[in-house]
């Protein structure tokens, strides 16, 4: 690990404890994964107790929202309106909308509907209609916190496929959950979204992950979905990051929108689908933090 600390001196997590007392024993677990080859975190991605509650002040921001989104998404109103939503909710509750100007997007929210993948920009003139399916991606800042989640959600009646898509996605979270514990890989539940996703047929996007988040937007690690068992980064306590799969019904080839440059849609245009949860690594498994 970056720091060498002597057993007497304070621990760099700021406990107040001595460092033989504290993450000691921690450390020396992850630099013998270390030693043997593995990807491990360095102390930046480990969260302390304080971060993981003020974390998770946003995170109740974050749902919340989310939940207003829930009760009033119907056919009809634009994404524009969705903007207006997120932002009104979010800053009532004393919470910044995350990615409103961030690195240029100019809206408080992504609305991705149908075939668009991820990022899409909300606007007067984008209308949702009977039969749409759409994800809400939802980030929160908080006294310097962030929180991240989004859903989907089904306009109307929907067809059958769209339906399925949808409900496949949210699933595959839930096999990967299955995989999330300390000591074990990110690869491990990687692969398990991406098994899944395969045995009924869809393909899982490469380009485009999960990240560490709560003191920035976007930390490492990077979370991948077509990744392999026992392969990526080392999960330990402390750690938090989303899980976030996006789905495709056809191909797993998707491209930019050279105009804007930010929409991501599908190659092939068929649709795609997304679900996102924060988790944060526990000694015993894992918490969902926001959702």
């Amino acid at each position: 690990m970056e720091l060498k600390l002597g057993r007497n001196d304070a621990c760099w997590c700021g406990s107040g404890k001595k460092y033989k007392k504290c993450h000691e024993a921690f450390d020396e677990k992850i630099a013998q994964f270390e030693r043997e080859g593995a990807e491990v975190p360095d102390h930046s991605m480990i969260k302390t107790p304080e971060q993981i509650a003020a974390i998770k002040e946003s995170a109740k921001i974050n749902i919340a929202v989310l939940d207003y989104v829930a009760e009033h998404i119907k056919a009809g109103i634009t994404t524009e309106e969705i903007d207006q939503w997120v932002y009104d909710e979010t800053t009532k509750r004393g919470g910044i909308p995350a990615p409103l100007d961030y690195e240029g997007f100019p809206k408080s929210v992504c609305t991705s509907i149908n075939e668009v993948v991820c990022h899409g920009i909300p606007s007067d003139k984008v209308v949702l209609k009977e039969g749409d399916i759409v994800n809400v991606d939802v980030s929160t800042i908080l006294n310097g916190y962030f929180s991240d989640s989004s859903r989907m959600f089904c306009i109307g009646e929907v067809s059958e496929e769209k339906r399925k898509l949808v409900e496949v996605t949210k699933e595959s979270i839930e096999v990967g959950l299955k995989e999330v514990k300390p000591w074990g890989f990110l690869g491990d539940m990687g692969q398990a979204v991406n098994d899944y996703a395969q045995a009924h047929g869809y393909s899982v996007v490469r380009e485009i992950g999960g990240h560490g988040v709560g003191l920035e937007f976007h930390e490492d690690p990077w979370v991948s979905y077509v990744s392999r068992r026992g392969e990526e980064m080392l999960m330990v306590p402390g750690m938090m990051f989303t899980i976030e799969p996006m789905i495709n019904m056809g191909s797993a080839d998707i491209f930019q929108d050279e105009e804007d440059g930010w929409t991501v849609y599908t190659e092939d245009g068929k649709p795609s689908a997304q679900w996102e949860i924060q988790v944060l690594i526990t000694e015993d498994g894992y918490e969902i933090i926001a959702y």
